[in-house]
């Protein structure tokens, strides 16, 4: 999921249907999803999941969601495909831009001072979508750290939508997805696609390679053992029941330091979350 990502769950019009949709299919599938992906769909999404999953049936050749819900129940790719028929993936590269001014204009000149015998940088997009966050972070290292190639830097960027991240991983964009990059990052950090496809740039390979991208779902536990010193975790927990935030946020916080940071999208909050942060900006927390 999604996240530097939006999982944005958008309504559907009402309109002739052409399967039968129970409510018994729309509160099991909604209890399915909620148990995957920690989303909770209320009773206005209903539209939604019938338009989104009705694209499922007619690709699988199916009757009616009684055989979808039965074909969930034997196929775990089915699972895979239904995270990614709820999800919407909306991104753009340096969203909401303060983050990334802060990282390159307090944070990364005190990590100079700090942490730089250690050259070592450990950051986690959590849900990285189609990739424009991350390589932001990216393009921020490059930006902000003197002589970048002597650090010890890696990325990982991650989600639950195994389609966008292949797209994530080819690092290919139109033109008009780098209208809020700078023409000067794009002259540096963006280079014609190979094979060529008119009307494209895609990340230069020093970009991509400070970033690796992994499948994973915010529900299962975190494989990673630490320390991070960043967290993005943007625009994802909006769509989580308070009691599926405080996991989550207690499952990240053991793999943080006290100063280490988190960033949170416009609308989202840690209060009554976690007392395991302390906000020091707009959406910005510090581990304490």
């Amino acid at each position: 999921m999604s996240a530097n990502r939006d999982t944005v769950l958008e309504a559907s019009s009402p309109r002739l249907r052409e399967f039968a949709f129970r409510e018994e299919d729309f509160q099991a599938l909604r209890a399915l999803v909620k148990s995957l992906t920690g989303i909770h769909l209320g009773e206005q999404k209903r539209e939604l999941v019938y338009g989104r999953l009705t694209r499922r049936l007619r690709a699988l050749r199916l009757r009616s969601f009684a055989e979808y819900r039965e074909l969930l129940s034997q196929d775990e790719r089915e699972l895979t495909e239904l995270c990614n028929a709820i999800t919407t993936n909306l991104t753009s590269f340096f969203r909401e831009p303060h983050h990334f001014q802060y990282l390159r204009e307090q944070w990364f000149a005190s990590l100079l001072g700090e942490r730089a015998a250690g050259r070592r940088l450990r950051i986690w997009s959590s849900a990285c979508s189609t990739g424009e966050e991350p390589y932001s972070i990216a393009m921020t290292v490059l930006e902000s750290l003197p002589s970048p190639e002597r650090w010890d830097v890696r990325i990982l960027a991650t989600d639950l939508d195994s389609e966008v991240l292949e797209r994530a991983r080819n690092g290919v964009y139109p033109a008009e997805r780098l209208s809020g990059v700078s023409a000067e990052r794009q002259a540096r950090f963006f280079q014609e696609p190979r094979p060529a496809r008119p009307g494209s740039r895609q990340i230069t390979p020093e970009v991509a390679a400070m970033v690796t991208f992994k499948r994973l779902n915010l529900m299962e536990p975190l494989p990673m053992k630490g320390p991070l010193d960043v967290i993005f975790c943007r625009n994802v927990v909006i769509y989580f029941d308070k009691d599926t935030q405080r996991d989550l946020f207690a499952r990240m916080s053991r793999l943080q330091r006290p100063g280490d940071l988190l960033f949170l999208g416009h609308s989202e909050s840690l209060f009554k979350v976690s007392e395991s942060y302390a906000l020091i900006g707009k959406s910005i927390y510090r581990r304490i």
